[in-house]
C-alpha cells in the first residue's frame, strides 16, 4: 500500500504545477484505498509477485477519484472526505478538467497491463456513467423500483469493486475460473457495500459519517430504506415532507429518518444485504482454498457489523 500511495502520487503529477495540486487535492484528504487493497488480495490468488496488481489498483482509484470529482459538480457538493471539494474550492470547470484528467491517467496506468486490462477500465467507468446517469433520472422519485435501485448502485458501486478483483486476480496469474469466481464475489459484496452505507446514512450520526445525516435524501437521492418506507404505513407523511424536489431542510430530513427506522425499513434493507452476502459466500466457495479465503469469507459480515456499530451510537 505504501507502493500505491507514490504510484498515485506520480501518475497525479502533471507539467503543470496548478493541476497537480488540484489533481492531487482528492488524494490528500484521505480515503480507505479499498479498491487497490483488493487488487492486491485478489492478486495472491495467483503466482505473480510482480508489481502489477500494483498498477491495477492505481488505476481503478484513479477512475473512483476521477468519477469522485465529477460527481461533486453533479451534486454541488462543498465537501469530500471532510475536506473541501475541488469545485467549492476553485470551480465547476477545474473539477471537471482534473477529472478528466484523472481517468486518463487511469488509461495510462493500465496501458501496460495489457489490451484487457485497459479495455475493461474504459468498460467499467462506461457502466459507472450509465449508473450515474440513471440515478439523475431517479432524482426526487419515490416511485420508482428497487431494480432500478440495484442497477444504479451496480453501475456506481459494484462495477468499480469487481473491476479491482478481477483486475488484481488477471495481472496475478490466477487461473480463469479463479477470476470469475472472485469477480462474480467481488460484484455482491460491492452491492453489500452499497447497501450498508445506504443504512448507514439513516442509522448513523453526523460524528460517525462525517457529514449531515440523510445526506443522500437533503440531495434528492432517495435510497432502498426510504423507497420501501414510501410505500409503507407512513408513506402519505413521507411524501408531503419530501414533495417539492431538494433541497430539502435538515428538519424534515430527520423526521423522515425517524419514520424509516421506526418502521423498520433500515433492518429490511439489512436482510436484503445479508441474502446478498449468502450470494457472495457462494462465489467465495469456488475460490481455491488459501490463507486469504477466510479474509474474502468475513469480509461482508465485517460491512453488515459496521452498520451495527454505527447504530448503537445514534
Amino acid at each position: 500500500m505504501t507502493d500505491v500511495e507514490r504510484r498515485l502520487r506520480e501518475a497525479t503529477t502533471s507539467n503543470d504545477g496548478f493541476l497537480t495540486k488540484i489533481a492531487q487535492h482528492g488524494l490528500a484528504a484521505g480515503g480507505k484505498r479499498y479498491r487497490p487493497l483488493l487488487a492486491q488480495v485478489a492478486a495472491e490468488l495467483g503466482g505473480n509477485d510482480g508489481p502489477e496488481p500494483i498498477e491495477a489498483g492505481v488505476a481503478v482509484e484513479l477512475v473512483h477519484l476521477g468519477s469522485l470529482y465529477h460527481d461533486d459538480v453533479i451534486d454541488e457538493a462543498e465537501t469530500r472526505r471532510g475536506a473541501v471539494s475541488v469545485n467549492e474550492n476553485w470551480s465547476n470547470t477545474i473539477a471537471i478538467l482534473a477529472g478528466d484528467f484523472l481517468l486518463a491517467r487511469a488509461s495510462e496506468v493500465a496501458a501496460p497491463l495489457g489490451a484487457e486490462a485497459v479495455a475493461l477500465i474504459a468498460s467499467t467507468y462506461a457502466t459507472l456513467c450509465e449508473g450515474q446517469v440513471m440515478e439523475l433520472q431517479l432524482a426526487d422519485d419515490l416511485d420508482h423500483a428497487p431494480e432500478e435501485y440495484y442497477s444504479v448502485i451496480g453501475g456506481k458501486t459494484a462495477s468499480l469493486i469487481r473491476t479491482s478483483a478481477r483486475l488484481g486476480a488477471m495481472t496475478g496469474g490466477a487461473s480463469r475460473d479463479t477470476i470469475e469466481a472472485i469477480s462474480d464475489w467481488a460484484w455482491e459484496m460491492g452491492l453489500v457495500f452499497q447497501l450498508a452505507d445506504d443504512v448507514l446514512d439513516f442509522v448513523a450520526d453526523e460524528e460517525w459519517l462525517g457529514k449531515p445525516a440523510g445526506s443522500d435524501i437533503g440531495e434528492g437521492t432517495f435510497t432502498l430504506p426510504l423507497l420501501y418506507a414510501a410505500g409503507g404505513p407512513d408513506g402519505r407523511e413521507i411524501r408531503k415532507l419530501l414533495e417539492g424536489g431538494a433541497p430539502y431542510e435538515q428538519e424534515k430530513i430527520d423526521r423522515v429518518i425517524r419514520l424509516v427506522i421506526a418502521g423498520g425499513f433500515a433492518d429490511r434493507v439489512l436482510d436484503e444485504a445479508t441474502e446478498r452476502m449468502r450470494a457472495s459466500e457462494k462465489a467465495a466457495a469456488r475460490i481455491p482454498e488459501n490463507d486469504l479465503t477466510p479474509i474474502i469469507r468475513n469480509l461482508d459480515r465485517y460491512l453488515l457489523d459496521r452498520v451495527e456499530v454505527a447504530r448503537s451510537r445514534r
